[in-house]
């Protein structure tokens, strides 16, 4: 949850997002997107290894920033995602497309409407808002 009045959360938040389902449980990933009616929200859903399944549900632009440790792969499952990089490049995802960022490289997503994707990245990436 935002620790502040913005209702996207703080890096610590973010770094800190406690993983919500353990390994062999089956998880109704369209029940949970169904469950949000905030403008953002993202859940750890699962570990991986070193790594997490994250559920983003959002409308609106996110802030600059960039993961120094941990390329970022977004598969969009409803909506429209743009991911714009530094350098004026956009990346448009629709439903069933899929980016990777590079670890270091300065990004935003962007919304178009409400979006629902699934992240994978390092569990507890570091994020630096460069904005």
């Amino acid at each position: 949850m935002p620790s502040s009045d913005s209702p996207f959360p703080s890096a610590g938040d973010y770094a800190n997002e406690p993983v919500r389902y353990p390994a062999l449980v089956v998880v109704d990933v369209d029940a949970e997107q169904r469950t949000v009616t905030e403008p953002y929200r993202n859940i750890v859903l699962n570990r991986v290894n070193t790594s997490c399944v994250r559920l983003a549900v959002f409308e609106g632009e996110y802030r600059w920033h960039h993961h120094p440790h941990s390329d970022e792969l977004f598969l969009v499952v409803e909506g429209r995602l743009e991911i714009d990089l530094a350098g004026d490049r956009t990346l448009v995802l629709g439903p069933w497309q899929a980016a990777v960022i590079p670890a270091a490289t300065i990004h935003r997503t962007r919304a178009v409407g409400r979006t629902v994707n699934l992240t994978f990245e390092s569990l507890g990436a570091e994020t630096v808002f460069v904005d």
